[in-house]
Order: C-alpha cells, then sequence, then structure tokens
C-alpha cells in the first residue's frame, strides 16, 4: 500500500489541500487581503472597465418585486452542474481496473497489459478542464442576461461579472493549467512504488535457459509496470481534484444565481 507522505495543513479550498497532499508543491498562504491581491492583478485598462462597470446607471428596469421568482436559472445551473460531474464520473480513462475489464474487448480501452503512460491522463484532463470552461462560460454568459432583465443594481452587477471574468478568465485559465504537471508527480509516485514493490517479489535470479526464450519484460534501465491497484489509487485522486476544480469554477456561478434568488 502506497503511503503519501504527511503534508502541511491548508485552510483554502479543496482543490489547494488536495494538491498540497498528493504532490510536492508547495501553496504559502498569502496574508494580503483578497482586495489587495485582485489590486495587483488589474492593469490600468481593466481598472477603468471595471470602474466604468460599477459606475454605470443603467436604464431603470422592472422592479423585482414585480418579478415571480425564475426557477429557470436553478435549473439551467443544475443541468451544467450535472453534466460536468457525470462527464468526470463516467470518463474511460478514469474507469477503474475492474471497470475497464467489463469493456476489455472494446477498442476504446487500452489492453490490460500495456504499460500505463501519464500522457493519457494529461490529455484527459486538458480535455475535461477544456468542457468546464466552455460549458461554464456560456452559464455565466446566460446568467448575466437574466441580471441585466431585473432592476438597475441587478444590471449592473451582471456589467461587474462580465469585467471579471474578462479580466480574471486568462489569470484562472493559466493557473489551473498547470494541474496537470502537479499531478504527474503523484503519478509517478505512486508508480515508483509499485515497481519497488514488485522489484522485492521477483527472485534474484533467473533461469538463464528461460531468459533466451522470453526475455525479461523490462530492465532497470526501462523499468514498466502495468495496470492495478495503484493506478486505481491515482485514477481516483484524479476525479477527485477535478471535482474539486468544479467547485472552484462554479463559484461564480452560484454569486449569480443567489442574486437571481434575491430578486
Amino acid at each position: 500500500m502506497v503511503h503519501v507522505p504527511a503534508r502541511q495543513a491548508f485552510s483554502g479550498p479543496a482543490l489547494i489541500r488536495l494538491l498540497a497532499r498528493l504532490t510536492d508543491a508547495g501553496f504559502p498562504e498569502s496574508g494580503q487581503p483578497l482586495a489587495d491581491r485582485l489590486g495587483q492583478w488589474l492593469v490600468w485598462t481593466d481598472a477603468i472597465a471595471l470602474s466604468a462597470a460599477l459606475g454605470s446607471n443603467p436604464s431603470a428596469g422592472v422592479s423585482p418585486c414585480d418579478l415571480p421568482p425564475d426557477p429557470a436559472s436553478d435549473v439551467l445551473c443544475m443541468r451544467v452542474r450535472t453534466s460536468l460531474t457525470n462527464a468526470i464520473a463516467r470518463d474511460a480513462t478514469l474507469m477503474s481496473q475492474r471497470q475497464r475489464g467489463h469493456a476489455r474487448n472494446r477498442q476504446d480501452y487500452a489492453a490490460a497489459d500495456t504499460a500505463p503512460d501519464y500522457a493519457a491522463f494529461r490529455q484527459c484532463y486538458l480535455s475535461l478542464q477544456e468542457g468546464m470552461e466552455t460549458a461554464i462560460g456560456h452559464l455565466r454568459t446566460q446568467l448575466r442576461a437574466m441580471l441585466a432583465a431585473r432592476e438597475s443594481a441587478m444590471s449592473r452587477l451582471a456589467s461587474v461579472d462580465a469585467v471579471m471574468e474578462r479580466v480574471l478568465g486568462i489569470r484562472e485559465h493559466n493557473a489551473l493549467a498547470a494541474v496537470p504537471g502537479l499531478l504527474s508527480v503523484h503519478f509517478e509516485r505512486l508508480r515508483d512504488a509499485e515497481l519497488a514493490t514488485r522489484g522485492s517479489m521477483e527472485p534474484a535470479t533467473r533461469d538463464a535457459a528461460q531468459d533466451a526464450i522470453a526475455p525479461p519484460a523490462h530492465t532497470a534501465d526501462s523499468p514498466t509496470v502495468k495496470d492495478g491497484p495503484w493506478l486505481d489509487v491515482f485514477r481516483k485522486d484524479m476525479q477527485s481534484v477535478l471535482f474539486a476544480e468544479l467547485e472552484i469554477r462554479f463559484q461564480p456561478v452560484e454569486g449569480l444565481r443567489a442574486a437571481l434568488r434575491a430578486c
């Protein structure tokens, strides 16, 4: 059984806590207030756009009291979230060894004796990230349109959210794009531990005649390890990281949703 070294406890989001536990990455906590850190991320053109959105005076819309609660936003959010959750839970690359065994004869599953390659997991993560970014971006646009139809204060909030998405979107994209690289550390640690375990179980010598007929599958210079429980541990951990990332990406959506509920 693989034991991950104990890590420093973090008070940040679940994604940061998971990555700190699974990898050797350090995440020093900042002592700066959030407003100060946001100010460092904004260039002067961004500050002008944000100021304009905050100071805008949209034409008075319908009073929120005159509009009944709109369940469409809740239905829309639930549909998108369920779709993204299912995409992570049902991805073929992240299926356990047992689940993959049931579909061994299907061409879209790798053979059981194929040496696992992290490149496949990296591509899987990037693909699921792209799906989250696209779906949530469209969802925020729809929610902002619903807010803009409300009173002027809510219309102003929609404008501010649009500016913040544009300003912080690139920074969020670049930060989250580093996650697959961090997970490679966890993959390699689990793989190396499995290699060490199997190496200690193998006989010290092999019959020379047997070697001539069937050479070893790997040498010390090119070790390989097959699918197994160690990789199921990684698949489960990778799913947990993806679910935690989905939570972070959905935070602006929940803010817009709460604003619509308050109307």
